[in-house]
């Protein structure tokens, strides 16, 4: 199996983050949203996909590969403080019944996704949008930067 693979060769029961976050940020693209994976958070964390809308609005998925990958998880909790909506993005094997009901499910692979419950909207204050958005604007251009030094 090759990297891009949406199912790990040694366990298939895990499947591979790389591509459900692929899917997953080509879904919210077609959505209207630019998306950043990896983006730190102004509390240090690590969103797995933050992205923002044409209007501002702004998203953050976690990405779960397994169960396992989830039950050992709890950072995601403290992600609302950043969002106005949030979602976990998991395959289409991952037990849809274990994502919280105040949490939106995407269902990706590695091409694209689905948004299969959408996210409660807890809009943020217009003093974090704009810090948040600033990050983001500058966590994009330092990454244009880097990505022409290789």
């Amino acid at each position: 199996m090759t990297s891009s693979s949406v199912a790990s060769a040694s366990n298939p029961d895990i499947d591979d983050a790389q591509a459900l976050a692929r899917g997953a940020a080509r879904l919210f693209w077609q959505l209207g949203y630019s998306a950043i994976p990896e983006f730190i958070l102004p509390d240090g964390r690590r969103a797995d996909l933050f992205c923002v809308g044409r209007k501002g609005e702004i998203a953050i998925l976690e990405i779960k590969s397994g169960v396992a990958d989830f039950r050992a998880d709890n950072k995601w909790t403290d992600y609302s403080e950043y969002c106005d909506t949030f979602y976990f993005a998991v395959s289409q094997r991952f037990p849809h019944d274990l994502i919280p009901p105040q949490c939106g499910l995407v269902i990706a692979d590695g091409f694209g996704g689905a948004i299969v419950r959408e996210s409660p909207l807890d809009k943020l204050s217009a003093a974090r949008r704009k810090a948040i958005t600033l990050k983001f604007a500058r966590a994009a251009a330092d990454r244009v930067m880097r990505a022409g030094e290789d």
